[in-house]
């Protein structure tokens, strides 16, 4: 599952470093989808899809991945990875799971409480999936992209990104609620301190975020300066 996107072997650290971000990630949406106050942007857009198409949301979520990894590939002049779709069903599995054992009801704290645990795994979780290296979801490699073609902050590519999502959800008839906004400005603004945050307490390397954007294929012609 080494990803194309670094072009190098992953040592066997980063898969574990992998691991724990999936299933920190999978908690936290777990929790999120237990506190019933409101789903993540992506969510938001897959419910409001089906609203008019006879999908279902692991469908519509790989769908957005598609053009996600489609448009990272134009943009980088690359192949598109496929190990972001290894992350993406595994997540799902690890979802279900904790779903149907009731993990996140077992917690006995407030609906509320249970929203902001979620954000805390959600964030950490993002975070270590990122600094890995090894697959790397789709959303964020676009949005590690824009952070390192345009020097915008991570939090506003990815929010940037979300935000879309959320209006085309919510103008489809996708649910928003209290947990969409917190999920939308919290997880977003805390995914790259919390890289930080790694980096200097448990000295893991960055293997995402900090690394610099591919280069373009070979024969692919170099973009030309302006002016």
């Amino acid at each position: 599952m080494s990803d194309p996107t670094r072009g190098e072997a992953a040592h066997p650290r980063r898969y574990l470093v992998h691991l724990a971000g999936c299933l920190l990630f999978s908690g936290g949406a777990a929790c999120f989808i237990d506190a019933d106050l409101g789903t993540d942007p992506l969510d938001v857009f897959a419910l409001g899809v089906l609203e008019h198409a006879p999908l279902t949301i692991g469908v519509v979520q790989a769908l957005v991945a598609v053009v996600c990894l489609a448009v990272w590939a134009s943009w980088n002049r690359r192949r598109p990875p496929l190990s972001p779709f290894v992350t993406f069903f595994l997540c799902g599995s690890l979802i279900d799971l904790l779903l149907a054992v009731g993990a996140a009801g077992h917690l006995p704290v407030p609906p509320g409480v249970l929203m902001l645990v979620g954000v805390a795994l959600c964030t950490h979780g993002s975070a270590l999936i990122i600094m890995s290296g090894v697959g790397i979801r789709a959303m964020d490699l676009v949005a590690i992209s824009m952070t390192h073609r345009w020097r915008w902050p991570f939090w506003a590519a990815k929010g940037s990104l979300e935000l879309v999502l959320l209006a085309c959800g919510h103008v489809l008839g996708g649910p928003v609620g209290a947990g969409t906004v917190c999920f939308l400005v919290c997880v977003d603004t805390l995914i790259q301190p919390c890289i930080r945050l790694h980096t200097r307490l448990f000295s893991l390397p960055d293997h995402g975020l900090d690394r610099p954007a591919p280069a373009p294929a070979r024969g692919s012609r170099p973009a030309r300066a302006k002016g």
